[in-house]
């Protein structure tokens, strides 16, 4: 056992990636079973990933979740910024440029209203939960952006570790209701072309729930969704802390 963990440790990324793919094939298969496909297996993945960080904190008294314990040392740079966007611009990959050439200005509208109206609806509800600071609803507003773009704008604001968890809880349940009620909504939406699942995912958001959703109703049109999306979530960071959070800031002080 010692020797095993010897060389978990002296591989840390490695072993980061293996309790990854078990944490993933863990909630897949939950999502399949429990919940028969309509909540997607990478939102259960985030809330074990969540309840795991808290448990890390409560054991170590750190700051990094489980990457304070030196088993999981590795989880701190394979969840740091260089992965997560490798994996966001992975997204594009299956993208044709002819057909997202289509989505025009409307695309570009939608990923506006995207991010404003979920960060005023966001930070209303921080408003009436009492959160009444700018710094506190901007980044629980900028949580119901997106999961990333709430502690990216809390990190940029010196919002406390608290409230940026609230900004990631915020914006797993938006995720979850977009990968649910997609599939759902999808005929009276009108999804069933490239140019109305880019406009989709400017107005939905969170790249998760939108692959996942477009998932469950068309697969041909995940690339599309996700493409805006993830133009979306580089937009959310940088209204967030800017623009957002100085219009928050004249209007409560």
């Amino acid at each position: 056992m010692e020797m095993i963990e010897h060389a978990l440790r002296a591989n840390s990324l490695v072993t980061a990636f293996a309790f990854v793919g078990i944490i993933m094939w863990i909630s897949v298969y939950l999502s399949r079973w429990l919940t028969f496909g309509r909540i997607h297996g990478s939102a259960i993945a985030i809330a074990i990933g969540l309840a795991l960080a808290y448990w890390g904190g409560i054991k170590t008294g750190g700051s990094k979740g489980l990457a304070d314990i030196n088993l999981f040392a590795g989880i701190g740079l394979m969840g740091g910024a260089m992965m997560r966007d490798f994996a966001i611009v992975a997204t594009a990959f299956e993208v044709h440029v002819d057909e997202a050439k289509k989505a025009g200005l409307i695309g570009v509208i939608s990923l506006f209203l995207g991010t404003i109206i979920p960060f005023i609806i966001g930070a209303s509800v921080a408003w009436i939960m009492g959160y009444r600071d700018a710094v506190s609803m901007t980044t629980i507003g900028a949580g119901a952006v997106t999961y990333i773009v709430g502690p990216v704008t809390g990190a940029a604001i010196g919002a406390s570790s608290d409230l940026m968890a609230l900004s990631i809880g915020t914006g797993l349940i938006k995720a979850i209701i977009v990968m649910v009620f997609t599939p759902l909504a999808a005929g009276f939406m009108g999804l069933d072309n490239p140019r109305s699942a880019m406009v989709f995912g400017g107005l939905a958001g969170t790249v998760s729930g939108v692959s996942a959703g477009l998932a469950a109703t068309d697969r041909r049109l995940v690339p599309y969704g996700a493409l805006i999306a993830t133009f979306h979530t580089g937009l959310g960071c940088l209204m967030g802390p800017s623009v957002l959070f100085l219009a928050t800031k004249a209007l409560v002080g």
